[in-house]
């Protein structure tokens, strides 16, 4: 790869990036200055990984809103949803190992999960938001959900909201200690640190489910950008699933967030962690040497779970084993550059994303920490996913 200094118009001229960028990827340089530029952005990065390698490694801008602290190299963020893949990565590696059935009941890894009528739900339904699990039942506090022991307690004794496999509802904070607790009963690890020796460690990925002390120094605050989310009643779906608790972005920079290994919103890294561990999967189980899943195991992301209006998020969505697929809603935001291709995918909320594209073998990242409410549609990082094809397409 060749040094990149993307030089963009823009309210801010001079917008200048660090990292290494591959010449006929420079459209995503070029897209990631533009948004530092115009102030869309304040701190990012991005990357793209074509056959499991290293083809843009970028960031820029600064930590603070007054601009005076620039992003560094290693600096990492709280990825909130982006999280989800890497916890989805990790049941697909022990599914693959053969050490969890992925279409067995949760309860036969964790059998006081069967209460109150779930011995139905199966570990897929989990990863497919059909769980009739988004959320909590009863009142939860920030507190509380930081409580791991006491947050799944209270998971494994309440009724689902709906018959498992039925209908599709965002499982926005539940997905990580639902899927957290089976891995914890299957070996022994806590989700972080199973995460961190056998996924971050071997691929070499600087990406974290919980954070210790010594990644403090460099983990950089989300900086609110959009009104907080309005309640639309105590009995509504999005209220029980987004409010209960309400997770700001003032919170995510709390200790007791870093610290707490939540695998559905609280992952810690950059463009580069996560794509450097998430490309695994577009390269077919194996990058840079070390393998992880065999090819037909890295392919079960894409295993069609379900294809129909999400509840909590509001439009069509076709859920993999984990990860979003292909479908015509993500085809009419992104101008049909992947239509018909097999694609694993997601994001979390304030922008940050991941696409894994199976057939050009790429993978695609984008992080950030200026936070804006988009309910899954952020146009920064569309243009970023826009601007790596038109490089996979001059291949």
């Amino acid at each position: 790869m060749t040094p990149v200094a993307a030089t963009t118009p823009g309210t801010r001229t001079g917008v200048v990036l660090d990292g290494v960028c591959a010449p006929r990827f420079q459209k995503v340089g070029d897209v990631l200055a533009a948004n530092l530029a115009s102030g869309a952005d304040i701190g990012a990065s991005a990357a793209v990984y074509l056959d499991g390698e290293p083809v843009v490694d970028l960031w820029g801008g600064f930590l603070d809103a007054a601009r005076t602290e620039p992003w560094q190299r290693d600096t990492i963020i709280n990825n909130f949803s982006t999280t989800k893949t890497m916890t989805a990565l990790c049941m697909l590696i022990l599914a693959d190992r053969g050490e969890v059935d992925l279409d067995a009941p949760i309860a036969r890894y964790w059998p006081e999960f069967a209460q109150n009528g779930k011995s139905e739900v199966l570990v897929k339904h989990v990863l497919a938001h059909s769980s009739g699990l988004p959320g909590w039942t009863e009142p939860l506090t920030f507190e509380d959900l930081c409580d791991i022991e006491k947050s799944t307690a209270l998971l494994a004794r309440q009724a689902p909201w709906w018959a498992p496999g039925t209908v599709t509802g965002y499982h926005a904070i539940t997905f990580g200690p639902l899927l957290g607790e089976v891995v914890r009963r299957v070996t022994g690890k806590s989700l972080g640190r199973f995460f961190a020796e056998e996924v971050a460690a071997p691929l070499g990925g600087d990406y974290h489910i919980g954070t210790g002390p010594e990644c403090d120094s460099r983990v950089a605050e989300m900086i609110a950008a959009s009104p907080r989310l309005v309640p639309q009643g105590p009995d509504t779906l999005n209220d029980r699933v987004l409010l209960n608790p309400y997770i700001t972005p003032a919170l995510s920079a709390t200790l007791l967030w870093r610290r707490t290994e939540l695998g559905g919103s609280n992952g810690h890294g950059n463009a580069r962690s996560v794509a450097a561990i998430q490309s695994v999967l577009s390269n077919g189980g194996a990058a840079r040497g070390v393998r992880l899943l065999s090819r037909a195991g890295a392919e079960r992301a894409l295993d069609l779970q379900s294809d129909r209006t999400d509840l909590v998020c509001g439009y069509p969505l076709r859920w993999g084993l984990g990860y979003g697929l292909e479908s015509p809603t993500l085809n009419s935001l992104y101008g049909d550059c992947f239509a018909g291709r097999r694609i694993a995918f997601w994001g979390g909320s304030g922008g940050s994303t991941i696409f894994n594209d199976y057939d050009g073998r790429m993978t695609v990242a984008y992080v950030m920490n200026r936070h804006v409410e988009h309910g899954g549609i952020d146009e920064r990082g569309i243009a970023i996913v826009r601007a790596a094809y038109e490089g996979l397409a001059g291949r």
